[in-house]
């Protein structure tokens, strides 16, 4: 373990034999550090919070910091999970969990393997990241959000709370989303409105040519037939064969609750 003199970090944490915590970083009492990790210079690494294997903090990174939630109740603690493989960029800021009361107990703020956090990103109390999601630069999530894996989010992005982004969704720069975000689709603008299937990233994740094009027929289906949503998706079932990728897109559409933008 190499901890730096200028660091401080609390007995209590529980910090696996090679993470590395550089100068003047603060980890507090409750924190849990898997192995090959490194803390960077200036952070703080306070809350319940469990964070795994080879993850990276840059300088001045705030992770499982006491939640802006104005009904969070004083002297409780709330939780924070990040997997392996993560990347956490300069003032990357991760609030934990909002505790109301001590049944809150099961609540968390999470994010998954292989993530990148770029410069001052923001994850509020409560959001739950996806594997291998991307942030770009000041992207921030209100409380309450969910980011399906492998969706990007482009910088100066802000989400609402209680908003789904879903798998493979790419939102532009600037990009204001109120609504669901669609899986496999481009959104971008203000307000965010959909502008087509984000191919590029589907051939980078392994969608064969029937699978995008099945994408691209729910999306004309959606956005370009002139039917109500509830229409659009009985003309996905009906016309367009059974797989995961339509089971998928789907039930995203009939399970949500702020509606898709």
């Amino acid at each position: 373990m190499s901890i730096h003199s200028t660091a401080v970090v609390d007995p209590k944490a529980q910090l696996a034999e090679d993470v590395e915590v550089q100068p003047f970083s603060i980890i507090g009492p409750h924190v849990t550090i898997g192995a090959g990790t490194v803390v960077g210079p200036h952070c703080v690494i306070d809350g319940r919070t469990q964070i795994g294997e080879n993850s990276r903090f840059f300088s001045g990174a705030q992770i499982g910091v006491l939640s802006q939630d104005l009904k969070h109740r004083k002297g409780l603690i709330g939780r924070t999970e990040i997997g392996d493989n993560c990347v956490l960029r300069e003032h990357v800021t991760v609030s934990a969990s909002t505790m109301t009361s001590y049944d809150d107990d099961h609540r968390v703020t999470s994010i998954g393997n292989g993530c990148l956090l770029m410069a001052y990103a923001h994850v509020a109390h409560d959001c739950h990241i996806g594997e291998h999601v991307v942030m770009a630069n000041c992207a921030s999530l209100a409380g309450h959000v969910d980011v399906e894996d492998y969706a990007v989010l482009g910088g100066l992005c802000g989400v609402h709370q209680e908003c789904v982004v879903g798998k493979l969704a790419f939102l532009g720069g600037m990009t204001r989303i109120t609504k669901d975000a669609p899986p496999f689709m481009i959104v971008e603008g203000n307000p965010g409105v959909c502008c087509g299937p984000n191919s590029v990233g589907l051939r980078r994740a392994g969608f064969d040519q029937e699978a995008r094009r099945q994408v691209k027929n729910m999306y004309k289906l959606v956005y370009r037939s002139g039917l109500n949503a509830t229409q659009a998706l009985q003309e996905i079932e009906a016309k367009i064969p059974e797989s995961e990728v339509r089971a998928y897109f789907v039930e995203f559409y009939r399970k949500s609750i702020r509606g898709v933008t």
